[in-house]
């Protein structure tokens, strides 16, 4: 894998889908691929851009019109099990629940009240989240929950407008199953990925 620093001017970084279209813009070819990185916005500054770290399974490469590679490494997940971690994760915590005001869907000849996607605001249904996520591959030790401002967002194809509530979880966790810990660290964790979220980034405690 590799990580990467990128800076997208502002007037990309102010639209959620512009701002995922620059950064396919660094993997020329790749465009109908499926997506191959996650990212996390560092540092927002309004009228001067975004500064992003980025994780791909493909090394990007420098393109003339933005966003800028400010520079790459390779990066091997190198993990043991009972060791103790400190971590970052930027993730949307939802729950799915049962919506009849949005009809129903037809699957296999049986029929299906819809479904919606409901965040979790309470800090204490954030942090069982997490825990439910991490539970088969890692023990939680310590945690900060640092709430973040909704993200609003309107859907290029479509015009519909959405939103999503951002969290940012600081903490140090124990491996308890290291294989399965690196490969949620590749596939990131959580919903909304392509607007930021689900990138796991580790150090030693």
């Amino acid at each position: 894998m590799y990580l990467s620093k990128i800076h997208i001017p502002w007037a990309q970084a102010q639209n959620p889908y512009q701002f995922h279209q620059a950064l396919w813009r660094l993997f020329p070819g790749h465009e109908d691929a499926d997506r191959e990185f996650l990212f996390r916005v560092e540092q927002l500054q309004r009228g001067v851009g975004a500064h992003v770290l980025m994780q791909s399974a493909t090394r990007p490469q420098s393109v003339e019109q933005s966003p800028s590679l400010l520079n790459w490494r390779e990066y091997a997940v190198n993990i043991q099990n009972s060791q103790r971690l400190r971590f970052r994760l930027r993730a949307n915590p939802i729950k799915t629940i049962k919506d009849s005001s949005k009809g129903t869907v037809e699957r296999k000849g049986k029929t299906f009240t819809r479904t919606v996607r409901v965040p979790l605001i309470h800090e204490e249904q954030q942090q069982a989240w997490l825990e439910r996520k991490l539970q088969s591959f890692a023990q939680l030790e310590s945690l900060i929950v640092q709430p973040e401002p909704v993200l609003y967002f309107r859907k290029a194809k479509d015009g519909r407008s959405g939103k999503i509530q951002t969290v940012m979880f600081d903490g140090i966790l124990t491996v308890i199953d290291a294989e399965a810990l690196s490969q949620e660290i590749r596939q990131g964790i959580g919903p909304a990925k392509a607007f930021g979220c689900g990138l796991l980034s580790i150090a030693r405690a």
